[in-house]
């Protein structure tokens, strides 16, 4: 812990890529007092009174890591349209580098919509999301504009988080083609940190330090088996994903910690107990910040592991956003476990 904590006195010297798929969090706040029924269909036309945006999938690491007090660079595609203006203001007010990330005129901004209809209490209760995506093939050019803005970036940084959110093959950022490129250029790079995330492709990577919860493990490393995920099967399933990727592989499993999987070796690293409500949104995130942000401090692997566990168990307390946490939050909850 005393490592840990020293460490998050320098957290501004961390400089990190934040590299793949960004999206735009669009909160809509509705007051069903507001409520109208339309002229025109009879259909109800909810009226929203207040809205908010956020930079949300590798803007949630970002924000994370600006709040932890780390440089960062971003590199993704966002379009030329409004939502696309919202995202870039949100990762500019954090103080993140934007000049990397790659403009399409021809597609639109991932963007996930969330009306939040007020509750009798005052509370906002999510509603059906509303999500704008292009699911069509990514053209050639973005690509290969996305592979050079890594490479013009990379001297500058200690280490890359690679944040692949889409399941489908080639609509996001991390297409075969891209994630191919980021595979190799981690080959030629030793020395620097790539750590990818991965919902749906996380055995596809190599030469990279990789990240997913256990029952991603499972949909990864045992597909179309309905398995229960015992210690013995997920231990099997990690030491695979390790042995296939020839990098440290982490596995998370909610409020039971973490797993780290290193040349033969497993160690379990525990969770921070929280009471109280939890919202488990961008838990992920706030892990994947952590584990990047202690490796990039010279942290041992199981040091980082702890530390991401920590930010995330802040940031699940954060109850309707995306939370981040500070060094100082992560320095007191630390030293409550000492």
């Amino acid at each position: 812990m005393d490592r840990i904590i020293a460490a998050l006195g320098r957290t501004q010297d961390a400089r990190i890529i934040v590299f793949g798929d960004y999206c735009l969090d669009k909160y809509l706040y509705i007051d069903p007092k507001r409520d109208e029924p339309s002229v025109e269909t009879g259909l109800t036309a909810y009226q929203v009174h207040r809205k908010q945006m956020y930079a949300g999938v590798g803007g949630t690491i970002t924000n994370n890591l600006r709040a932890l007090g780390a440089q960062v660079r971003c590199i993704g595609a966002i379009g030329c349209d409004g939502e696309g203006f919202e995202l870039k203001q949100a990762l500019t007010k954090v103080g993140a580098d934007i000049r990397y990330m790659v403009e399409m005129p021809d597609r639109c901004t991932n963007t996930y919509t969330k009306p939040m209809r007020k509750q009798p209490d005052g509370s906002y209760q999510e509603m059906e999301r509303l999500d704008f995506r292009d699911f069509s093939p990514m053209p050639q050019k973005y690509k290969d504009a996305l592979v050079q803005a890594l490479r013009e970036a990379i001297d500058w940084a200690d280490g890359v988080i690679i944040t692949d959110q889409f399941v489908q093959e080639d609509s996001g950022v991390l297409t075969p083609f891209v994630r191919e490129a980021v595979c190799a250029l981690a080959k030629e790079r030793p020395r620097q940190f790539f750590y990818a995330d991965s919902r749906a492709f996380i055995d596809a990577y190599r030469n990279v330090m990789v990240k997913c919860n256990n029952h991603e493990l499972l949909k990864a490393m045992r597909p179309g088996q309905a398995l229960e995920p015992t210690q013995a099967v997920l231990e099997a399933c990690g030491r695979e994903l390790c042995a296939r990727n020839g990098k440290t592989a982490f596995v998370t499993l909610g409020d039971k910690g973490s797993m780290i999987f290193d040349e033969g070796q497993v160690t379990a690293v525990p969770a921070f107990r929280v009471s109280g409500a939890i919202d488990i949104v961008g838990a992920g995130d706030a892990t994947n910040a952590g584990i990047m942000l202690g490796l990039c401090l010279g942290l041992k692997v199981e040091e980082a592991a702890l530390l991401g566990n920590c930010v995330s168990s802040i940031t699940i307390q954060q109850i309707g956003t995306t939370g981040t946490a500070s060094p100082q939050q992560v320095a007191r909850r630390l030293e409550g476990n000492l």
